[in-house]
């Protein structure tokens, strides 16, 4: 009898906060500077400098432990982890491991009760409407840390290179209970701290740039079993479907170690995204390893209740809320409020652009058909998005009033969407206003009816269709600046 397994899936999920300054000095956090222009004595470790923590950073580790449901530890400090690596200047890392910042949380996924998944035009999975499952994944803790520097491998010379740009970058991690057992779990998990992070302005979560990365710890055991199996630690992994993959190879792998009578070590490996496969990086650490001691230049953190409450009173509508709103005060398809509140920035566009008259429905279809569209071309997210709520309004607005086509408006939204111009201005100067000059149009009509006899005798022949090729052709010759209506009408008219 074959047997079954159950995958056990926890996650490691390391934030970047959105701070201007780094967590213990006053270096700059801005990504993409020139190598080491970002640093100071501090940040590099250079002995006798002294860290002062951002306030900013404990508040931001706060607002997401309140969304996530966590107890917040009122007297916290900060740890020593230490260990040696060229990226890590002073040889230990400032953490949280004996009283972190938040503790006992929760969040609450979806999944699709068939499991199956689609992919957004910002290359995040969401899943398809219909049956939901609906699961609590607990969160163990979350803790303030700092980030370490990058290394850059150089394989021409052989060498490898230190910035140390990243080094003291604020962290928040958010350590799951093993409470996930697939890859569209995990993968929901993530979606929801992305978005509630995001919504909360604590971070970018931009996985492509490393504020957002996550380390998979994954086991194997039979199903039924009580027991954990012995786990591997995933890392590398900067994309969703990277971790998608990394969790069908590395739970495959220890599957077949099992069946082979083979046993699982403890380890870290490293997912090679191009290769489809792991490989081992070092034995799994435990605790004791890194000789945690509590930071002897860092004072208790003492949190009170009054700083709670100010807080959670500054907490703005999270995405569950929205969509609730959404569905009650819109009435627009619950598939297109689950897409628009997948990012807050399309959801606050969403929101102003109606509050300036334009109607929801054809609001969602604009940015749902497409926006969506380009972003999906450009293998951008939704924040890349830069027009003006008050241009995408006017656009709506023109093709109401049919002062512009619809082939028309979607050749002025590609120009306002890389541009942000007015449309009202852009169609007056272009040209490419509406025709309502009857004789014009009726003219364009006679000529097309005569250059396709064997349409029109199609259509006089009861072939309703054919009229349709005769619209298409008319708006050619017109260059999209008819109105449709009125060419289809004049056509029946006219034959």
């Amino acid at each position: 009898m074959t047997k079954e397994y159950e995958i056990v899936i926890g996650l490691e999920v390391h934030v970047e906060l959105a701070t201007k300054t780094k967590i213990f000095c006053g270096c700059s956090t801005a990504f993409g500077g020139a190598p080491n222009t970002h640093t100071c004595p501090v940040c590099t470790g250079m002995p006798g400098t002294l860290p002062v923590l951002n306030r900013q950073v404990v508040e931001y580790a706060i607002a997401v432990g309140l969304a996530t449901n966590c107890s917040i530890t009122q007297y916290c400090k900060f740890d020593r982890k230490n260990y040696f690596y060229p990226d890590n200047p002073q040889n230990y890392q400032i953490s949280q491991l004996y009283l972190p910042v938040c503790r006992n949380g929760y969040v609450e996924i979806e999944t699709a009760e068939d499991n199956m998944t689609k992919e957004c035009s910002n290359g995040l999975y969401g899943v398809q409407e219909g049956e939901r499952n609906r699961k609590r994944i607990g969160i163990h803790e979350i803790h303030m840390e700092e980030d370490a520097g990058k290394l850059i491998h150089d394989e021409t010379e052989g060498s490898s290179l230190v910035d140390y740009n990243r080094s003291g970058v604020p962290l928040i991690e958010i350590v799951s209970e093993p409470d996930m057992r697939s890859a569209d779990e995990v993968i929901a998990y993530l979606e929801k701290l992305r978005t509630t992070i995001q919504y909360l302005g604590a971070s970018d979560c931009k996985l492509q740039e490393g504020s957002m990365r996550a380390d998979v710890n994954i086991s194997v055991r039979e199903k039924g079993a009580a027991g954990l199996g012995t786990r591997t630690e995933m890392k590398n992994l900067n994309s969703f479907h990277a971790i998608r993959h990394a969790i069908e190879g590395e739970s495959a792998r220890q599957i077949g170690l099992i069946e082979s009578g083979e046993k699982i070590v403890q380890e870290t490996r490293r997912w090679d995204e191009q290769k489809g496969m792991s490989y081992t990086m070092r034995s799994k650490e435990d605790a004791q390893d890194y000789r945690y001691f509590p930071d002897p230049d860092l004072v208790p953190v003492h949190i009170s209740e009054e700083w709670i409450g100010q807080i959670r009173a500054k907490q703005p509508e999270l995405r569950e809320a929205k969509m609730a709103r959404y569905k009650e005060t819109f009435g627009i398809p619950d598939y297109d409020i689950r897409i628009i509140t997948d990012s807050k920035h399309m959801a606050d566009l969403f929101e102003t652009t109606v509050a300036l008259g334009a109607q929801p429905k054809k609001v969602s279809n604009w940015l749902m058909g497409e926006a969506l569209r380009i972003l999906k071309e450009r293998e951008e997210d939704a924040e890349a998005i830069r027009f003006s709520p008050a241009h995408l309004a006017t656009l709506i607005a023109l093709v109401d009033q049919k002062a512009i086509t619809t082939t028309v408006a979607k050749e002025i939204f590609e120009v306002m969407f890389t541009e942000d111009i007015d449309p009202s201005v852009y169609a007056e100067e272009k040209g490419l206003k509406t025709v309502h000059d009857e004789s014009a149009l009726r003219r364009t009509v006679e000529q097309v009816i005569a250059d396709n006899p064997q349409s029109v005798a199609d259509y006089r022949g009861g072939k309703e269709k054919a009229i349709g090729y005769l619209v298409g052709q008319t708006m050619k010759a017109m260059k999209g600046k008819a109105d449709p209506e009125s060419v289809k009408r004049l056509l029946v008219e006219l034959l």
